[in-house]
């Protein structure tokens, strides 16, 4: 039998306080997950612009990393983050996503990069830059469209796979999701399902404002 859709309205209106901790809880994982895969993606994918073989090798760890099930992948954090003590919870979650947020930010950043017309470099070479100039105020410029797009990826993606996190403590949204489905409350598993829905949708459309702000018309994707 079909959920009621005024079911799911009556559960999340009766449980909207608990909906905006959990979701408070989803969204500071996630942004914890994606300022430190920005961190760490970004320079990698520079970095590997000047080295093909380093980029071949990156880019297809990162690729197999993608393949894992996250579940799985949890489940690979638990035993090896028990050593310092937090096998379960935020910090296994914020791990796994780091990992998963890798692969669009580190090659959108290194396809970005590569793609910026070489005449371009070699003007700015030529008009006494240093390499480290024309990358900073020339190349990673023009090459930000591209890389927001991956980072816009790797929130979506993020927030998605950060919902599985709740099985391993992490809180967050998913926790409807896994509640519902241990009492086999549909109303519950739903509207925990739309509730990630929203908030990928809605933190797609800001980070979209945002580029359209920090991007001039010309560069955008």
């Amino acid at each position: 039998m079909e959920e009621d859709p005024m079911e799911i309205w009556q559960f999340l209106s009766q449980n909207w306080h608990q909906t905006l901790n959990l979701a408070g809880q989803h969204a500071w994982v996630v942004s914890v997950s994606v300022i430190i895969a920005m961190a760490t993606g970004i320079p990698i994918g520079i970095w590997i612009t000047f080295n093909d073989k380093a980029a071949d090798m990156v880019l297809y760890i990162a690729g197999i990393i993608m393949t894992i099930p996250s579940i799985a992948l949890f489940g690979i954090m638990i035993p090896i983050l028990s050593i310092i003590g937090h096998g379960i919870g935020t910090v296994p979650a914020i791990v796994a996503l780091v990992l998963y947020s890798q692969l669009p930010i580190i090659r959108n950043t290194y396809a970005a990069i590569k793609s910026v017309d070489k005449n371009i470099i070699d003007a700015g070479i030529g008009m006494g830059m240093t390499r480290w100039q024309v990358l900073t105020k020339v190349q990673f410029p023009l090459a930000l469209s591209v890389i927001f797009a991956g980072v816009r990826v790797a929130v979506v993606m993020s927030i998605g796979i950060g919902a599985i996190a709740a099985y391993i403590g992490a809180g967050g949204l998913g926790h409807f999701i896994f509640m519902g489905i241990n009492q086999t409350y549909d109303a519950m598993i739903k509207s925990g399902a739309i509730a990630v829905a929203v908030m990928a949708v809605a933190v797609d459309f800001l980070l979209g404002r945002i580029e359209n702000r920090l991007v001039s018309k010309g560069l955008r994707t």
